[in-house]
Formats: C-alpha cells, structure tokens, sequence
C-alpha cells in the first residue's frame, strides 16, 4: 500500500542579541516502506522505499531503481524514516493461508500456493485467479521483503543467452534478451512448468511462433501502418488515434480492444499509449506472452495450456493464427512455424513431441 507524506515544518525563530529558540513541532515524515529491491518485480501502485525517499510504481518494473527520470515508471512520494529499511519481515516464517480456487481475494492478501510452496500477494481483487499465471492479479511475496521472479517453476529460463542468439542472429537489437527474460518475471508459469522437457518445448514453442510473426525477430511494427484497426464499437474508443493500434512486437499486437485487455493485465496504459510496445523491449516481450497466457484464438486453449497439457505445437498454431492457417488452409504458413519449433527444439536437446500440425 502507498504511503502518503506526512510533513511537519521544522521552523526556528531568532531572537535578536539573546537565545535562539527552535519551535517545538517535530518532524513527522511517513515510515519508510520496504526498501528498493533490483530483483522484485513492482506493478501499479507498489510501493518501496530507496535513498530515503517512498516511491510508487506507476505500472510494471523490474530493475530500474527509483528516480524522477529514467522511463518514468516511479513516482516520488516524499521523504520517509524508519520502517523495515528492507526486511519486510525480517526473516519471519511465513503462516499465510493455503490458495484456494473460487475463493475472492482483495489487493494485499498473501496466500501460499500449494503446488509450490511458494507465496504470493494480491496486487489487484481477484474471484481466485491461479497465481502462477496471473500477475496482473498476484505478484511473488517473500517473507524477507525481497519479492521474487521465480515462482512457479525453477525460475531459470531454459533457452540461455547464447542460444537465443544462435537462433536470431539477424535479429533487430530492440528485440534483448534482458527484456525477454524481465518480461518472463512477470509470467512465473512460463517455460517452467511440467518436467524439463515440457519446458523447454514451451521456450521452443513460443520462440518459434514468435520468429514466424516477425521475420525471425527483425520486425518490430508491421510494414504497412494503413491498416484501420480501430474497432469503435469498443465504448473506450481509440484515443491514441484511428490507426495507431497496428501490429507491434513478437506477436504483432493489434487492434484496440488488445491493447486495451493486454494494458490491463499488464497494468500499462497501452490503449492510451501503444507505442510503447514498440519503445520498451520488455512491455513488447510481455505482450507476447500475455497471448500466450490468455489468447485461444480458433482452437478453445490457449498456447501455455497446449504446451505444459499435451495438446501439442498444433495447437499454438490454432491459437494463433488457426483461422487463416490451419485445416488446409495456408499449410506453407504452418509448416513454416512447424520447421523453426522442431529447429528450435533440436537446439534445445528435446524432441517436439507429437500433433505438430493444425
């Protein structure tokens, strides 16, 4: 929870040729929140204390230190004393109660997941949404204030640096690693689910459908911006303008109503502001994977449940992009996507598993 400043002026009054007499009033300044953490993800309306100064994040971050520059994503909420300086609890033993499905949660509950043994905090109301997969509503909680990134899973993204780059070498520099795996934080689920082969076959999996949709990650925007995909039966409108809202990022994001349900989950203003998919590697990458997560397109599942439930790579594909390529329709177009997964799971040393196609 955000913390208001409280501030109390400190006056003094001299007395000429006699005794200096400061004025009784202390200094009330608000107690500092838990302190800055470079790992912790914070999204809209979290709060953390650095420099001695409250700070609250106005939308998703991760690594970006407190400041009044930089993209802008922290606002300064005044000076602050005391409070943890960092703990956040000091190194207690967790005794928050079990999630449980159905059951509704309200900003700032903290819940353990069973699954995982891993703890969680509310960051918005939610009917009991998984908290591995919805971090628009839930966020990683630590015991000892640090938050996490991992949750869910290992924590450890199974396609390294190095890999990513063997499997893009031409590809434009915004598209960064970093902003990859800081977009991940924000979907623990992701690539670390199931065993170790399923993971990697998800990485494979969504790297391969990314690299279709763009040129093998060389396009950021789609070539032709003409394209009116402003739907405005939507009350919200299209208030960055008519034909802003043209595919962006690894999954070419378009239309105004995606803009505006993928801003909400990710807690970004991306209805009003779309072009920020296209100036910050990580909200793009995040996109992506907000698809990933939530899109089932023509196919009835989404690509995460495909891939960590055996319905396998074709059913990405459905989900994706099932009405114009799959049951014979563009089969060029699949078996392009099909090529790059088994590719890219060759590099990763597991098979791809069966129902390829669509």
């Amino acid at each position: 929870m955000s913390l208001r400043r409280i501030l109390a002026g400190l006056a003094t009054v001299a007395v000429a040729a006699t005794i200096a007499v400061v004025a009784p009033a202390t200094a009330n300044a608000a107690t500092c929140a838990a302190a800055y953490s470079a790992t912790q993800v914070y999204t809209g309306g979290m709060s953390a204390s650095y420099n001695s100064h409250n700070w609250q994040a106005k939308w998703w971050t991760q690594g970006e230190a407190p400041s009044t520059g930089g993209s802008g994503v922290w606002a300064d909420q005044g000076s602050c004393t005391g409070g943890s300086g960092g703990g956040g609890g000091g190194g207690t033993t967790c005794s928050y109660p079990d999630w449980a499905a159905g059951t509704n949660y309200v900003t700032g509950n903290i819940v353990r997941y069973p699954a995982n043994s891993q703890y969680y905090q509310a960051t918005h109301d939610n009917p009991g949404y998984d908290p591995t997969i919805s971090t628009w509503y839930w966020s990683p909680f630590s015991c000892t204030g640090g938050g996490g990134g991992g949750g869910g899973g290992t924590g450890t993204f199974p396609v390294s640096e190095t890999q990513f780059n063997q499997m893009f070498p031409s590809r434009n520099s915004f598209y960064t690693y970093a902003g990859l795996t800081a977009a991940i934080a924000k979907f623990p689920g992701f690539a670390s689910t199931g065993s170790d082969t399923t993971q990697k076959q998800e990485a494979a999996a969504f790297l391969a459908n990314v690299s279709h949709e763009t040129g093998h990650l060389v396009y950021v925007t789609e070539i032709d911006k003409s394209g009116n995909y402003c739907d405005t039966s939507q009350s919200y409108g299209c208030p960055a303008g008519t034909y802003a809202y043209y595919g962006r990022g690894p999954l070419q994001l378009s239309w105004n109503f995606n803009y505006k349900a993928a801003g909400d989950y990710l807690g970004v203003n991306l209805l009003g502001n779309p072009y920020l998919v296209e100036q910050d590697a990580s909200v793009a990458w995040m996109t992506g994977l907000w698809y990933w997560f939530t899109g089932t397109g023509a196919g009835g599942v989404t690509s995460h449940n495909a891939m960590v439930n055996g319905n396998g790579f074709g059913a990405t594909i459905r989900a994706i992009n099932g009405g114009l390529e799959c049951n014979g329709n563009n089969t060029a177009e699949m078996q392009d996507r099909v090529n790059l997964y088994q590719q890219y799971a060759s590099m990763l040393g597991v098979s791809p598993g069966g129902n390829l196609t669509c």
